[in-house]
């Protein structure tokens, strides 16, 4: 399992202090320390996606086709270039990235933008 993290925090203190800021900023509360979240799965408009905090986005989306009497399955794999800064829980659970307002990179995805998680991965306890 991985510790507490926010990327671009440089020791503990800072990332607690951006890990409120985010959550402000999102207009959500910050997750109590024993629940804090590392990654949550969902499933959006027929892709599973994974949302880590400190990687990007990515997805895959599985196909099936009927051909000559045989199923084919064909799997796409989906990437953002949106790196994820935070998870916070709650109903439903809110993903904040780099993407626009925070800073200039353009993304698909709305910042921040909620989810219903099929799967929740939490950090380390400290």
């Amino acid at each position: 399992m991985v510790a507490f993290f926010v990327p671009r925090a440089s020791d503990d203190e800072q990332a607690e202090r951006l890990y409120d800021a985010l959550a402000e900023f999102a207009g959500c509360e910050p997750g109590p320390r024993d629940r804090r979240v590392q990654s949550v799965a969902f499933t959006q408009d027929g892709a599973r996606w994974v949302a880590e905090v400190g990687a990007e986005l990515r997805g895959e989306r599985t196909t099936s086709r009927l051909r000559r009497g045989e199923l084919l399955e064909h799997t796409e794999v989906l990437s953002s270039t949106s790196r994820v800064l935070a998870v916070y829980p709650g109903t439903p659970f809110t993903v904040v990235t780099d993407a626009q307002p925070i800073t200039g990179a353009p993304s698909e995805w709305a910042n921040p933008f909620t989810v219903q998680p099929d799967e929740v991965t939490y950090f380390d306890q400290r």
